[in-house]
C-alpha cells in the first residue's frame, strides 16, 4: 500500500506542467546585472556612444511622395540644390557648404590623430565642414579641413587664441545631448603625452571637464563673451552656440538674444566618448521632441533662416536628415554615425570585439582606449591600424550618400531645394511622434493638441 501511494504521488508530480522561466519587464537581465555590477563595485557605470533605449524619433514620420496633387521633380535630370549658408547674421565671413550635414564635434584625446585627420578629409571631399572638440586643434585636423568649426568648451582644454583666428566658425558648448548639464571625462589611459600637453595635464589622470563656464553665470554673460570673441576674430567667424536639448524654446531664444549666428541643438541620442550611463538614458530630450520648438523660438523671434538652426542626436541617413530639415532645420550634425563609416563597431574586427567582452554593434567602452578600430584610442599601435586617407574616404563616401538620400526625397516632394521641404510634406505615425512634431497623424488632418482655433 505504502508502496503504491509513492508511486502515485511520483507520477502525479511528474504531470504537473512547468512553466518557463518569465523575466520581470523592470528588472530584465541588464537591469539585474547593472545592479549586480554596481553592489560588486560600488561605482557608477562609463560608457561611451549614446543612448541604447528605444526613443521616439525620424523613423515614426513618413514623407508624402507627389503623385496628382503635387509634382514631382524628374530623376537626376533636375535640379535639387543641397547648399547651406551659415553665419549670415553678424559675421563678415559667413561659411557656404555644399551639403547641409556636417561632422560635430569630437575631440583629439577622445579619438586618435588619424581619427580626426580622416574626419577632415572626408568632410572636405564633399565640401562640408567638421569640427575640433574639446582639446584644441591638431595640426592634422587643420591641415586636412577645408572648412574647421572651433569649440569652446567651459573646459578651455587647449584654447588659444590664434587657433581661433585660424578656425572658420567658433562653437561655444553650453551643453551636449548625451549629457545636458553634465561634463565630459578622458580617463587616464588616454591622456597620452601629446593630449597632456596639449590640454596641460599630468599623463595618465583621469580628466574630468567643467559642467559650465567658469567665467559666466547666465545669458548676459555668454552675450558679454560672444562680444569678445568677435573682437579676437575681427567679426569675421561665426560664431555658434551649442545646446543640449532640454529647453530648447528657452534656449535657442537666449542664444539668439545673446548674439549667436548658429544655434547647434543636440538630442539625447547623440554619442559622448565618456560620461555616466545614468546621463546617456535619463537626461535630456529626444531630438524629435526638440527641433519645433526651437524652430518655434526662432519664428516668434523673427530669426528663422537668419540665425541657422544645426541639429544633431542620432542622425543616421539621408531620410533623417530630409525630416529635421523639413522640420526646420538648416543643417544637421553626425558623430557616432562618422565613426561607424570610419570603420568603429566593425564586423571583421568581431574576434578582437570578443576579447573585450563584446560584439560588433554593442561596443561602447571607448573611455578604455582599446579600440581594436583605432579610432577611440590613443595606444599608438591601436591608432596606427587607421588609414587617414582611406577612413577619409569612407567618411566622404557616406556623407555624399546621405545627401544623394535627402535629394531623392525632395525631388519626390517636388522640392527643387532641400531647404523647401516643410511639415506638410509628413505625416506621423505614432500619437507622440505627431505631439512633438505638429505633424498629423497618418491618414488624419489631426495631431494632438490641433484644435479648431488652430486649424491652420
Amino acid at each position: 500500500m505504502t508502496t503504491h501511494d509513492s508511486g502515485a504521488a511520483q507520477s502525479t508530480e511528474q504531470e504537473i506542467p512547468r512553466t518557463v522561466p518569465r523575466f520581470s519587464a523592470t528588472f530584465d537581465p541588464y537591469a539585474i546585472s547593472e545592479i549586480q555590477r554596481a553592489a560588486a563595485t560600488g561605482i557608477y557605470d562609463i560608457r561611451g556612444a549614446g543612448t541604447k533605449r528605444k526613443l521616439p524619433h525620424f523613423d515614426d514620420l513618413l514623407f508624402l511622395g507627389a503623385s496628382i496633387s503635387r509634382y514631382p521633380l524628374e530623376g537626376y535630370r533636375e535640379r535639387c540644390d543641397t547648399s547651406v549658408t551659415l553665419g549670415t547674421r553678424f559675421a563678415k565671413k559667413p561659411i557656404t557648404l555644399k551639403t547641409p550635414v556636417t561632422i560635430a564635434g569630437m575631440s583629439f584625446g577622445a579619438l586618435s590623430a588619424q581619427a580626426k585627420e580622416a574626419l577632415g578629409r572626408g568632410a572636405s571631399a564633399v565640401g562640408t565642414s567638421t569640427t575640433t572638440g574639446d582639446g584644441g586643434m591638431t595640426p592634422e585636423e587643420r591641415g586636412h579641413s577645408r572648412t574647421l568649426v572651433y569649440q569652446y568648451l567651459p573646459s578651455r582644454y587647449g584654447m588659444n587664441p590664434d587657433d581661433l583666428r585660424r578656425a572658420d566658425a567658433i562653437e561655444i558648448v553650453v551643453g551636449q545631448g548625451a549629457k545636458p548639464g553634465g561634463g565630459g571625462m578622458l580617463l587616464g589611459q588616454k591622456i597620452s603625452p601629446r593630449v597632456a600637453k596639449m590640454r596641460d595635464l599630468p599623463e595618465g589622470i583621469d580628466q574630468r571637464s567643467a559642467c559650465r563656464h567658469p567665467d559666466w553665470t547666465g545669458p548676459d554673460d555668454l552675450e558679454i563673451k560672444i562680444f569678445e570673441l568677435r573682437e579676437i576674430t575681427n567679426w569675421e567667424k561665426p560664431i555658434y552656440v551649442k545646446v543640449g536639448a532640454s529647453r530648447p524654446y528657452y534656449d535657442v531664444s537666449l542664444a539668439v538674444k545673446a548674439g549667436a549666428d548658429v544655434v547647434v541643438l543636440d538630442g539625447m541620442q547623440g554619442g559622448t566618448a565618456a560620461t555616466q550611463d545614468v546621463f546617456i538614458e535619463h537626461v535630456g530630450l529626444p531630438i524629435l521632441s526638440a527641433i519645433r520648438p526651437a524652430v518655434q523660438a526662432l519664428q516668434d523671434l523673427g530669426m528663422h533662416r537668419q540665425v541657422q538652426l544645426i541639429v544633431s542626436g542620432g542622425i543616421r541617413s539621408g531620410a533623417d536628415m530630409a525630416k529635421a530639415l523639413a522640420l526646420g532645420a538648416d543643417a544637421v550634425s553626425i558623430g557616432t554615425a562618422a565613426l561607424i563609416a570610419l570603420g568603429d563597431n566593425a564586423p571583421e574586427l568581431a574576434e578582437e570585439y570578443a576579447k573585450l567582452g563584446t560584439v560588433p554593434g554593442a561596443y561602447d567602452d571607448w573611455q578604455e582606449g582599446r579600440d581594436p578600430a583605432g579610432i577611440t584610442t590613443q595606444d599608438p599601435m591601436l591608432a596606427a591600424r587607421l588609414d587617414p586617407v582611406l577612413g577619409g574616404r569612407r567618411v566622404a563616401n557616406y556623407l555624399s550618400v546621405m545627401t544623394m538620400e535627402a535629394q531623392a526625397i525632395a525631388r519626390a516632394c517636388g522640392k527643387s531645394h532641400l531647404h523647401n521641404l516643410e511639415p506638410e510634406d509628413m505625416v506621423a505615425l505614432t500619437m507622440e511622434a505627431a505631439a512633438m512634431t505638429r505633424v498629423p497623424l497618418a491618414g488624419t488632418d489631426w495631431f494632438p493638441g490641433k484644435t479648431p482655433q488652430s486649424a491652420g
